[in-house]
């Protein structure tokens, strides 16, 4: 993964905004950076519309990562919510698709759906978002776990809890770990 990125989901607005309200995609040039569309859930959707826009005829150049959110987490609910973030996005493929945390439906579903869409390469890694280390290791547990390559949690120097246990635990294990908020106070 880049270590520079550009999160679509949480932002103040800029003084160079379009008529629609957003900022004009090509005035931020995503080349070469992580693309974080934060999943279905940023703005309906909308946040995934705008990084496709940024990210048109440059999509080799950045690494796209978005999420599932957990109402959908059934093996159906994935892959059809996975269909719906590539069109947005205006892609064929999601470089690392997240599961936004745990919900009702039981993480074996989930996974089962990652590995399909693996499989037919809709998406060519999966991880998890807001697991705290009892959470991974039961993440771990379940058939397809060990394929998890990411948890992107809550850090920043306000916010360090997660070097206590979680990291160094996803560390032993080579699963990266991405901040969101890491600008947070």
């Amino acid at each position: 993964m880049r270590p520079s990125g550009v999160q679509s989901g949480q932002r103040n607005p800029p003084d160079d905004e379009n008529a629609d309200g957003h900022q004009n995609p090509r005035d931020d040039p995503a080349q070469g950076r992580l693309a974080d569309g934060v999943g279905e859930m940023g703005a309906d959707g909308g946040a995934e519309q705008i990084t496709g826009e940024a990210i048109k005829g440059r999509r080799d150049a950045v690494t796209i990562v978005t999420k599932v959110h957990p109402s959908n987490g059934s093996r159906k609910g994935v892959i059809e919510a996975a269909e719906r973030s590539l069109k947005r996005l205006g892609t064929d493929r999601i470089d690392l698709y997240l599961l936004h945390w745990q919900g009702t439906h039981p993480l074996s579903e989930t996974f089962d759906a990652f590995a399909q869409l693996v499989h037919e390469e809709k998406i060519l890694n999966f991880g998890v978002s807001n697991f705290d280390t009892d959470g991974m290791v039961d993440a771990e547990a379940i058939t397809g776990g060990s394929g998890m390559i990411a948890n992107q949690v809550l850090y920043n120097v306000n916010r360090r809890g997660i070097e206590w246990d979680l990291l160094p635990w996803c560390e032993e294990r080579q699963i990266a770990v991405m901040a969101y908020s890491p600008l947070d106070d």
